[in-house]
Order: C-alpha cells, then structure tokens, then sequence
C-alpha cells in the first residue's frame, strides 16, 4: 500500500469519518486501532517487531522516570542528614543506572535495526574479503525488512533519550504511546516526530473544523500532484539514464543531475504533503519537514531545509552528545598538545561531523553508495566551514555584488548543483559506475547535440507534449512553494486558501482533475512506491 494508492485513500477516508464520529475521549482509541489494522495489513510479520520497539522503550522509558523520581524524593526528605558531596555522589550513582538502562535500550532497538536492515550487507563485504583469499563465500541472508523501522526506531529511541535527559515525561498511557510510534500516516516515511510534539495532541478533543478538513485534502492533493505528475513522470526519464550508463553519458549525466533532483524532491515532499495532510484532516499538526531547500545558498543552509527533522536528529542524538563526551574531551587535549591548537580545535569537530554523516548515509541504505553519499556531504560541510574566512573577505570586499539578487542566484544554483552530483550515488547505486558517469561530462561532449535538437526527449522515454506538462508543474510547484514563504516564516498555501472557499474549490478540483488525467498510470509510466517509504 502507498499513499497515493486507492486503498490507503479510502482508509484514510474511513479513519476521518470514523474519528470524528467517536466521542472525544475515544479519538485517540480509534487512531490506534487504525494504525494497528494498517501496519497489519502491510505484514503480518512486521507487528511482532515494531511491538517490541513500542513495549521495550515504554517500560525502560518509565523504569528511567521512576528512578530518577525515587532520587529526588530521597534526596529532598533526607537533605539535612546529607552533604553536598554526599548527595553529589548520590545523584551520579543513580544517573549511572539509569544510563545503564537507556544503554540497554538503544542496543536493544538498533540491535534490531541493525540485524534487519545490515546483516546481507554485512555477510556482502565479509565475502569481497574472504574472496581475496579463498573461494568460500557465506550465504546471504534473507531477511524482512519492517515497513518505517528506521522511522519508528528513531522515534522511539529520542523519545527515551529524552525521557533520561528530563527534557520529556515518560508515558503513563501505553496505547497513547503506541500511537505515536504507530500513527499510520507517518509510519511509512516520517517526519521524525518529537514525543513532545505530537503526544499531547492526542489528549486534546478535536472537532471536524473546516479550516482542518479542507487544508488538509488540499495538502493531500497538492502531494500526490507532485508524485504522480512529476517525480513517478519523470522517473521514466531517470530510469533510462540509469540503466544505460554506457549510452547516456556527458550530457545527459548532467541532466539526470536535474533531473533527478525534481523527482526526488517531489517524490519525498509529495509523500510528507500526504502524511501533514491526512494528520491535519484529524486535527493533529506533524513536524514540517522541508523549507524551500532549493533556494539555499549553502550547502549547510541546505541540510537546515531538505529532511529537516532528520538533519535534527542527527544533530541532537548523534553530533552533541560525541562532541561532548569524554573520549572526545581526551581527544581534544591530546590533539591539541601533539597537532598544535589549530588543527586539535579543528580534529575533534571535524571526526564528529564525519561520524554523523557515515551514519547518516548508512540509515538511508545499507551499501556503499549511501556510505559514500554521506561522507561526501560532510567532507564538503568541512571545505565550506574552512573556505569560510575567504568568503568572509570576499563578502567584504564586494558588498554591493554579494548583496545582488544574481550572486544570491549564482550561490542557490551552485548549491543545488553540488548537491545533486552527490546525489546521483542514489541513481547509479554503484561507486565506480557513479564516478566514472560523473567524469563524462567533463570529457563526453558527442551527445550536446541530442539537447540541440531535441531528439533526447524520445530518447528518455517522453514525448514533447509530456516534458511540456511536467516542465509546468515543475514551475508551479516553485511558485507555490515561494509562496508559502511569508515574512521569511514558511506558511504552507493550503492554510492560505483554507478561508478563501472559492479559490480552495478551483485549487482541489483543478489538482484532482490534474492528477487524474496526468498522474502517472499505465503502459509505460509507474506508479511507484515512495523512495524512503521502506525506510
């Protein structure tokens, strides 16, 4: 099932009418159900897995909670019998168990990530090196893979993160808990969620509202405009490229580079739209997971705006807390008094920031391109950070010029560029074969004529007529995205148009009709699953 899918239209349907049905202090009670019979259907085998992610951190989650309320009372009822460093060493030896029991929960659930989403490619390069030395190779393994793990799993490890931080309360309702990690529309692609942003929703009764119902099938519409005329459209196009690196080369790499970034971009926006939407419908308000990232003037503004509570997840579970830590501190005093202070200030940042990234690009998917697509990225963070004091000159030398509406376009078209070579690691799926299509433009000029005379509109699959229609929608999904941008505050335009009826009716019917008679269905065109919904 994905979410432009009949199927899913009519459960999301249902859900809505059902919801609203129910008295308010049953809402969340329906929800739940529907989320369970949802995941069900999407396998059998999945629920036993996503049970024990939602059981596991809820209990260590309040055995955490209990504990550290244990040493308060403790504390506060014997404080005139304790000194200060009695109860200094008191509190240190509780944080310590209870860090010991959020240990155990984050081996536990990436323990299973892990397992599911690395052993075949694990058991692959444990094979690539016992080939250097012998013929025997281990049978890979075949194993499920749960629909969202990645999602589900990183939900429910901040969640406990924060619950042992004291920066969220540990549950008390098991079944409102399960619906945060199982909330059927996000489950299948994000946005990662904060238990402190959406949880609470759940207890507050919800009334069907129209500026809820008639934003959200706005926003529906408007995603599923994206996916199935532009990115599943275009698709096409990537695919050929893709699949003839020898015949497409040069140009047409460069076009793939373009190409590409429109599909993606629409498929994974297109896919949120539908997620915000049908959450919205319910009344309940999702994490907005994406800010214009094509007009971003660097690479670091970019990752700020593309997969934005990714970006923050990473960031707060992952860069702070290796920055910080101990070993790090170690490190930092040592690299500082053998490498001298420039490069020890430099040394410890730097390896966070690397570290961050490899895991970042292992999440997206378990081989090398996605490793190297990561590690790419922070490299190139790292250049920017040390160029920046030479951009800081230049911006002073030339205020006028850095101030121009075209050195902001040169900067937002370099940007989007960089990052899209990086990204055809995700078309190719192979280093070498991504490196070597990469080069060709540089030394590949036989196929410039193709564009000249149009002939590779054929040749990618499409007809005039389609490019046409896709080059439109492509431009319209630019101005609507500009102008959801007010007062430098993103406002989606279905919020907009939610009080102004005549032009909410003509926006729905005009992106109905749009997708149903341009939508990507059919001989020659696939209607495909979402690029992170097996995430």
């Amino acid at each position: 099932v994905t979410l432009t899918s009949l199927p899913f239209l009519i459960f999301a349907g249902v859900t809505v009418l059902l919801y609203y049905l129910f008295p308010h202090k049953w809402q969340w009670s329906v929800l739940l159900v529907a989320s369970t019979v949802f995941y069900a259907a999407a396998g059998g085998w999945y629920l036993p897995f996503i049970l024990v992610t939602i059981l596991s951190t809820y209990l260590l989650a309040r055995l955490i909670s209990n504990h550290a309320k244990r040493d308060e009372d403790y504390i506060a009822a014997h404080k005139a019998d304790m000194a200060k460093e009695e109860r200094k060493a008191y509190k240190a030896a509780g944080k310590k168990k209870r860090f010991r029991v959020l240990v155990a929960g984050l081996v536990l659930n990436f323990g299973i990530l892990a397992v599911l989403k690395y052993t075949g490619f694990t058991v692959s390069i444990v094979n690539d090196v016992m080939g250097l030395f012998s013929d025997t190779q281990l049978d890979i393994p075949s194993l499920i893979l749960p629909l969202g793990i990645s999602f589900y799993t990183f939900r429910s490890t901040a969640y406990l993160i924060d619950v042992y931080r004291g920066k969220a309360q540990a549950a008390k309702n098991l079944g409102k808990y399960a619906l945060f990690i199982s909330f059927f529309p996000a489950v299948m692609q994000g946005s990662i969620c904060r238990y402190n942003d959406l949880a609470g929703q759940f207890d507050t009764p919800h009334k069907a509202e129209w500026s809820n119902l008639s934003a959200g099938l706005l926003r529906m519409l408007w995603g599923m405009f994206k996916k199935l005329v532009v990115a599943d459209t275009l698709m096409v196009a990537v695919k050929t490229i893709v699949g003839n690196p020898e015949d497409f080369g040069g140009m047409y790499v460069l076009l793939l580079i373009i190409l590409y970034s429109a599909v993606i971009y629409g498929d994974f926006t297109g896919g949120i739209d539908i997620t915000i939407g049908v959450s919205r419908m319910l009344g309940l308000k999702l994490t907005e997971n994406f800010n214009r990232p094509f007009s971003s003037r660097s690479t670091a503004e970019y990752w700020n705006r593309w997969h934005i509570t990714m970006g923050s997840w990473f960031t707060d579970y992952v860069f702070y807390p290796l920055s910080i830590c101990s070993s790090m501190q170690k490190l930092t005093k040592w690299s500082r008094a053998h490498l001298g202070k420039a490069i020890g200030m430099r040394f410890p940042v730097y390896l966070a920031t690397l570290v961050t990234w490899f895991l970042t690009g292992l999440w997206h998917g378990a081989s090398w391109n996605f490793i190297v697509w990561g590690v790419l990225n922070g490299v190139i963070i790292l250049i920017s950070r040390e160029l920046e004091p030479l951009y800081a000159r230049f911006r002073k030398k030339f205020p006028k010029l850095v101030a121009s509406g075209g050195y902001g376009g040169f900067c937002c078209v370099r940007t989007f560029f960089l990052m899209g070579a990086v990204r055809i690691l995700d078309c190719y799926r192979d280093v070498p074969v991504t490196v070597k299509a990469f080069t060709s433009m540089f030394y590949d000029f036989s196929h410039w004529g193709d564009l000249l005379n149009g002939s590779f509109m054929e040749k990618l699959g499409l007809t005039l007529p389609v490019w046409i229609l896709v080059g439109l929608a492509t431009v319209l999904i630019f101005f609507v995205s500009s102008a959801g941008c007010v007062a430098g505050k993103e406002t989606p335009v279905a919020d907009r148009l939610a009080d102004r009826p005549v032009l909410w009716t003509l926006a729905s019917l005009g992106l109905a009709v749009a997708v149903l008679i341009f939508g990507s269905y059919g001989i020659g065109f696939d209607a495909g699953a979402f690029i992170y919904q097996t995430f």
